[in-house]
């Protein structure tokens, strides 16, 4: 996949990504986001991936990260898309939280870390 190929969209958000119980319900507020949100439950825990301003302050979180959106839909064929973005970053020592959606995948990285992400990043795809 060349340059050409693949463009990553810039998130103009500042995310948390929140840690509750399992047994938890999804809580109320997070019904009031308008914009990204993200909720998987598994037996160990829920999370919740959203935008800073609308998480309560007694909730477990990790705040201060951003996202890149891989553009268009995604063909569940397709392969090696997160480790053509992750590979070049963990070179690097810049982790990231993935999400994969049906549509596409995203790929969150630490706010400290989000100009250098971009920058490495864009010697092999568009960056929008």
């Amino acid at each position: 996949m060349g340059k050409e190929q693949l463009t990553l969209v810039v998130l103009d958000l500042a995310l948390g990504i929140c840690r509750l119980s399992a047994d938890d319900k999804v809580p109320e507020w997070v019904n009031e986001i308008d914009d990204f949100v993200s909720i998987t439950r598994t037996n160990e825990e829920l999370s919740i991936v959203c935008p800073e301003k609308f998480i309560p302050a007694n909730i477990k979180v990790e705040f201060g990260w951003k996202a890149l959106k891989v553009k268009d839909q995604l063909d569940f064929n397709l392969t090696g898309i997160l480790s053509s973005i992750a590979n070049p970053l963990a070179k690097n020592s810049i982790s990231i939280f993935a999400i994969s959606t049906y549509d596409t995948d995203y790929v969150l990285v630490q706010e400290d870390n989000f100009n250098e992400t971009v920058k490495i990043l864009s010697d092999k795809f568009n960056i929008k």
